[in-house]
């Protein structure tokens, strides 16, 4: 908007215009709060449709999906929403009337979804994980500060109560420095560690073209969508991606972590096409300077994640008969005065010693609900907008977080520690010569009651382009990213 333009749409507010149109205030949030909002969904028939229920006081009117099949009960919740399989072509046919998008596509359309949305000055909720790669979750971190919208990643938990008693204990000081964190999640409940299917004809229902979006294209078959994308790398981050989100939000914002510096993973079977039925993952973090609400020191940490079933060791004195797994995973603080320990999505956090802090509490509470108070910020101008609990400037460095685990589990075979440059996005001890290679198929049998293993490898790859691919993807031709800003 020129400034011209601002000063007289200025004027008539003063004249007695209070409530602007949507074509003119899209992006700016200069909406009043009873005013409500034009949200358009892109992914609806899963996640989308629990996002976009919270919202129903505000127009929804335009849904976007490329399997109609599984959209079908979404679309007809919104009789009069528009509906399209290509989100392209809702931008550019709604473009003027739309205010803010919800994104809960599978993983690997997150960030071009979000970005076209953001370069048109629209607001944006992502599901999580924020984004597929590192590269793009720089991106969007970026592109929210250049264009002011309204961000917020779906990690429901970080508007709750237990991540903000989690944050403020531990800056009180409750249970001293913290030098070692253990997580973990029972995901995966969808199916991992699988051999590339055979090819199928893709149904009418859905447009497989468009399901692949920026991915490498490859044949049809049921099981990569819906819901069990989350396994296949193309697609998806694995159980990491579904769950650390939720489990790891109370550890980086309450250890004000930044980008770590060395990682390390290692996994059951590490196929090419298909995330491991289990993964370790260990990440550390340097020293930090606190932040004026921290009254304790931050000293190195490593943080530990597992998943597929494998647990961390309980602490000692841990309670007999009482079960680590809180809502779908949990986290645990080693200080050097207490353990605390929360559930998934920091839920019931609790010290090992039984004492009950009272600590200052200085977090923001959210007096509606993660969704609603996304809506809340759009509605509010970008000089005085009070930001979300899981807005990108915080949600994307959080993010690079989540998806370097991937990286360091899909480099395993390096068989080393690797060391991390977040600033560069780069490995700076993976030599220009090194190779490795993955499985493509296990070639397990049976025959004759005798086990036989034939597994099918790649080719050695150059190691450091296949660490820069896995950082920054590249897509396939026709999808393209805006540039960093």
């Amino acid at each position: 908007m020129s400034r011209r333009r601002f000063i007289g749409n200025t004027a008539m507010a003063t004249a007695g215009f209070t409530i602007l149109p949507s074509n003119v205030v899209s992006g700016l949030g200069h909406k009043a709060p009873s005013d409500k909002l034009n949200i358009v969904g892109v992914g609806v028939g899963g996640r989308g449709a629990g996002v976009l229920r919270p919202m129903q006081s505000e127009n929804i009117i335009g849904l976007a999906d490329v399997d109609w099949r599984y959209s079908k009960p979404v679309f007809d919740s919104y009789p009069n929403a528009k509906k399209y399989w290509d989100y392209r072509k809702m931008f550019d046919e709604m473009g003027r009337d739309i205010d803010a998008v919800v994104v809960a596509t599978s993983d690997h359309t997150h960030a071009i979804v979000a970005a076209d949305a953001m370069t048109m000055g629209k607001h944006v909720y992502v599901e999580k994980p924020l984004t597929h790669t590192v590269y793009e979750s720089r991106l969007l971190t970026k592109m929210a500060d250049k264009y002011q919208v309204a961000t917020q990643m779906g990690n429901q938990g970080s508007s709750d109560e237990g991540v903000n008693l989690c944050r403020e204990w531990i800056a009180n000081g409750e249970i001293g420095e913290v030098t070692r964190v253990d997580s973990f999640t029972d995901r995966p409940i969808w199916p991992q560690g699988l051999n590339i299917p055979e090819p199928q004809t893709a149904p009418d229902t859905i447009d497989w073209d468009l399901f692949i979006g920026p991915a490498p294209m490859r044949p049809y078959n049921e099981i990569y969508t819906p819901w069990n994308f989350r396994g296949w790398w193309d697609f998806g981050t694995g159980a990491l991606g579904d769950m650390a989100c939720h489990v790891l939000h109370p550890v980086f914002m309450g250890l004000e972590l930044g980008y770590p510096t060395r990682v390390q993973g290692s996994s059951t079977l590490l196929l090419t096409d298909c995330a491991p039925v289990a993964q370790k993952v260990k990440l550390v973090y340097p020293a930090r300077t606190p932040s004026q609400n921290m009254k304790v020191r931050l000293p190195e940490v490593t943080v530990n994640w597992y998943d597929g079933g494998i647990r961390p060791e309980m602490p000692d004195g841990w309670p007999a008969g009482r079960d680590m797994n809180d809502a779908g995973g949990g986290v645990i603080f080693y200080g050097t005065k207490d353990i605390l320990v929360a559930g998934c999505y920091g839920r019931n956090p609790w010290l090992l010693s039984g004492r009950v802090p009272d600590a200052p509490k200085f977090v923001r509470r959210v007096p509606t609900n993660h969704y609603m108070d996304w809506v809340r910020a759009c509605k509010e101008t970008p000089a005085n907008r009070v930001q979300t609990a899981s807005a990108f400037h915080e949600a994307g460095p959080f993010n690079e977080m989540v998806v370097m685990g991937v990286l360091a589990v899909r480099l395993q075979a390096l068989n080393k520690e690797l060391e991390w440059n977040g600033e560069d996005m780069r490995f700076t001890n993976i030599g220009s010569d090194e190779t490795l290679r993955t499985v493509i198929e296990d070639g397990f049998k049976i025959e004759d009651g005798h086990p036989t293993f034939a597994k099918t490898w790649t080719d050695h790859m150059n190691a450091q382009q296949f660490a820069s691919d896995l950082i920054n993807r590249p897509y396939r031709s026709g999808w393209r990213l805006p540039a960093m800003p």
